[in-house]
């Protein structure tokens, strides 16, 4: 086991990441930009390093500076958290020539994962539904060719990281050139990486993720799905698990069809197998993420297993100690993601308390909330027997949830929950922008 790992993030995971080593025995090292030095996981942590400006350019993805800071400190791995460096195969192959340890796949799996028609002739092969679609596009015009076989409407899409960005639907021609543009300038931004991807549309659909964990020794677990289809320009604003859309028999089969295609594809680590669900109930595969996932509590407050500490022990060389037998998937689980809708200075927090409700934050009394980084400030789960009385402990909680200083979407999360077609379980992803 590691004795010592740098966290390569900031905001509310970066805190998660160095609680989990703590409760293992792991000492910390924090990375921070000059925005974030009054930070809650630079306090939390054993070491902290400042490693540029406030712009992520200049600070979370300097690779540079983190490698510098991760050997200055002594630490033995580099745990990237979501986003920024965690679906880099440049930055994990710059740790291993370092002698530190990546916590997540190795960089040529990210390499070969990372190409879409090679991800989805795999995925075709193990038994999965594909759904239509391109490798990278050199240019617009590529983009428009690919289309005119495919069949409009199409979505064009980041071939590196996630979370949303670098996706735009378009609906015919005339609007693909600017779709291109925007969608690989997006991606450029977030990612350093421009180039994007075309798929067919599926819709009406829901966003279904079946979350799975492998290690090096064949061992592969699928801890069952979560229901993505609550959001807004393709950021997630609400997840769960079980979905309300899937049986128990749908349950089984992906279960199978997802442990065989992680084998398959020869994959160690935490990994999401991403699904749209048709109306006729036919799941289409659309892409893995190589990476913990935001909404990675759902899965942990519902089965008890601790992804975060499950991927360090995983890189660490240790074998999964549980197989698909142990996992039991027994009540429901709802997260909810708390944003700001602006910048401001956190004046006071009230977190809801009681069983099973968890608030994953890195707010603290007089944080602010800068244009830098992402608006997501804390995320709140529960659990309980049944999804019935899930959504009365998460309607009492967001109502008892107390942010003042900082605007959020508290309520229109309650808004949001409080919606027949929410509570009937009948959404999909047109949701939002039917509302």
């Amino acid at each position: 086991m590691f004795s010592k790992i740098l966290i390569a993030n900031r905001g509310e995971i970066a805190v998660r990441i160095i609680r989990a080593c703590k409760e293992m025995g792991v000492a910390t090292v924090a990375v921070y930009s000059q925005a974030d030095r009054n930070a809650l996981h630079v306090a939390l942590a054993d070491q902290s390093y400042c490693i540029g400006g406030p712009e992520a350019v200049d600070s979370y993805l300097n690779e540079t500076q983190i490698i510098s800071a991760a050997l200055l400190a002594g630490a033995q791995a580099i745990h990237p958290g979501y986003g920024f460096l965690s679906e880099n195969a440049h930055f994990a192959n710059l740790c291993r020539r370092h002698g530190l340890v990546f916590i997540g796949p190795d960089p040529e799996s990210m390499v070969r994962l990372s190409d879409k028609a090679v991800l989805k002739e795999l995925a075709r092969q193990a038994g999965l539904k594909v759904i239509p679609g391109t490798q990278a596009l050199e240019s617009a015009q590529a983009a428009v060719q690919a289309a005119q076989s495919i069949g409009y409407p199409v979505m064009l899409k980041a071939c590196a990281g996630g979370g949303g960005r670098g996706i735009r639907l378009v609906r015919q021609p005339q609007e693909m050139e600017d779709a291109y543009f925007q969608s690989a300038s997006e991606a450029q931004s977030a990612f350093g990486d421009g180039s994007v991807y075309l798929e067919k549309y599926i819709s009406p659909a829901r966003h279904v993720e079946l979350q799975i964990l492998a290690d090096e020794y064949g061992n592969a677990v699928c801890l069952g799905e979560r229901d993505c289809s609550l959001q807004r320009r393709n950021q997630k604003l609400l997840e769960e698990s079980p979905s309300p859309a899937v049986s128990d028999g749908q349950r089984r089969e992906m279960t199978a069809l997802a442990v065989e295609a992680i084998r398959h594809l020869g994959y160690v680590g935490a990994g999401t197998l991403e699904f749209l669900l048709d109306r006729q109930g036919q799941f289409w595969f659309m892409e893995m993420n190589v990476r913990l996932q935001v909404e990675h509590c759902v899965t942990e407050i519902l089965t008890g297993i601790d992804l975060v500490k499950w991927q360090i022990r995983i890189a660490a060389g240790i074998a999964l100690n549980f197989t698909q037998k142990d996992i039991r998937l027994q009540g429901s689980a709802i997260e909810c993601r708390i944003n700001a809708t602006g910048c401001g200075t956190l004046q006071l927090l009230h977190v809801p308390g009681g069983p099973s409700v968890r608030f994953d934050t890195c707010l603290v009394a007089g944080t602010e909330v800068l244009p830098y980084y992402d608006a997501l400030v804390g995320k709140l789960i529960v659990c309980a027997k049944t999804r019935e009385e899930t959504l009365r402990k998460l309607r009492a909680a967001l109502c008892e949830l107390v942010i003042a200083g900082i605007p959020t979407n508290i309520e229109e999360q309650l808004q949001m929950i409080a919606d027949e077609r929410f509570i009937s379980g009948s959404y999909d992803l047109t949701f939002i922008g039917s509302r």
